[in-house]
């Protein structure tokens, strides 16, 4: 019923947009005698902003063409290495160049697609030769093809690394730490050679009783009950998944919003007063933000419920009870992966502490394995995307993974 509702306001909103373009369009159109009444400008610019802040969206491309290394511009093509029912790994491969360390970049599955990362992977494509785990949509995947949970999501991501192959430094953002995390010990208990040479965690929630932001509050304050009963809904059979479970999409993206919806309403309020300045520059940087942050995607319910239980409210990891396929996660498995973990002073998804966390439970690993690093000033984005990203934060990942093999 949920989903439904959605798409039939989906629809509405899809006609209103283009609606809402046409006009905008007519009256900013110098060649339209109306367009020079008093007034047409501002009308258009409002209509502007209603037409892209309501038009649907898809899934985004990296666009990333060409980067720059050593000084000299070198062309960049995409390749999918390995094809996986919920996800792909994505191989940025860089014309004529061999060198640099292999970096699987592991992108949040949480409402939004890997694109996303799309500045992470710009800003390491200079250094590093350049995996991204590319997580599928669950309305595009067929009941057909089985179950996803936050089981699967760490076998995932040990067969990524072992097709990479051994010597990989793994880059997780945000959601994906915990994960990550588990795979670095499932890993490492087995002494598979492929497991990550370093670790790098960015914004994620280690241990969540760190500081806990109003994101935990709200996965904390409620039962798994809840959860299941009033965010969990169905996939209409207008898409491939018809009949799954899923923790849509929208809905991450609502909370988000309203979260932070001040600050959203004054960026699309500046984003009108660009229009209306003329200011094309400052508004297309605008546009282009929520162009990605509203392209969102479902969940599976599996795994999102197991993940609020799992990370939000039994805090398995950091107790030492977190389970894979029944084993025990045991963080003490590792001895010799370097594991940088990064905050943002102004985090509000995962507050100080909670990162870090991921030092102090693994009691084997000696310290010259273990490196923090705050930034100051920035916030969640800011920690993975931005100039502070770029200038600060990345050369902090590029030394590390220098002084852990390569």
């Amino acid at each position: 019923m949920l989903y439904n509702a959605y798409e039939m306001q989906r629809s509405v909103l899809a006609g209103a947009s283009a609606f809402a373009d046409f006009s905008a369009g007519l009256l900013q159109n110098p060649l339209y005698p109306f367009a020079y009444f008093g007034g047409s400008n501002v009308l258009g610019s409002a209509l502007e902003v209603f037409a892209h802040a309501s038009a649907p969206r898809g899934k985004p491309t990296f666009g990333l063409d060409t980067t720059t290394v050593d000084g000299s511009e070198v062309a960049v093509t995409e390749e999918i290495v390995l094809r996986k029912p919920f996800g792909q790994l994505k191989h940025f491969v860089r014309e004529g160049v061999t060198s640099g360390p292999k970096l699987l970049i592991v992108a949040p599955m949480s409402g939004h697609y890997a694109t996303l990362l799309r500045g992470t992977v710009e800003r390491m494509l200079q250094v590093a030769d350049v995996y991204v785990t590319d997580w599928r949509d669950a309305k595009q995947v067929p009941l057909t093809d089985g179950a996803f949970d936050l089981d699967d999501y760490v076998d995932y991501l040990i067969e990524f690394l072992e097709h990479i192959g051994p010597g990989t430094h793994m880059l997780a953002v945000c959601q994906p730490s915990v994960p990550c995390y588990a795979a670095a010990c499932v890993m490492s208990a087995d002494k598979n050679p492929a497991r990550p040479s370093t670790l790098t965690m960015m914004g994620g929630p280690i241990d969540t009783r760190e500081a806990p932001t109003a994101v935990n509050t709200l996965a904390t304050e409620r039962p798994h009950s809840w959860f299941e009963n009033n965010v969990i809904a169905t996939i209409p059979a207008n898409y491939p998944g018809a009949g799954r479970r899923v923790y849509p999409g929208f809905l991450q993206l609502a909370g988000f919003m309203t979260m932070n919806l001040g600050n959203h309403m004054m960026s699309h309020y500046e984003l009108y007063k660009h229009l209306v300045e003329g200011d094309g520059e400052s508004a297309d940087a605008t546009k282009n933000f929520y162009e990605e942050y509203r392209s969102v995607c479902d969940m599976t319910a599996e795994f999102y419920l197991q993940t609020i239980d799992v990370v939000f409210q039994d805090h398995a990891l950091p107790k030492g009870t977190m389970l894979h396929r029944g084993r025990i996660v045991d963080p003490a498995a590792i001895t010799d992966i370097g594991i940088l973990a990064i905050e943002g002073e102004r985090d509000d998804i995962s507050g100080l502490g909670q990162t870090k966390a991921a030092l102090d439970i693994a009691t084997s690993l000696p310290a010259e394995h273990k490196r923090y690093y705050m930034a100051e000033g920035v916030g969640h984005y800011g920690i993975f995307n931005g100039s502070k990203w770029r200038t600060k934060i990345a050369p902090v990942v590029e030394e590390w993974m220098a002084a852990h093999g390569g």
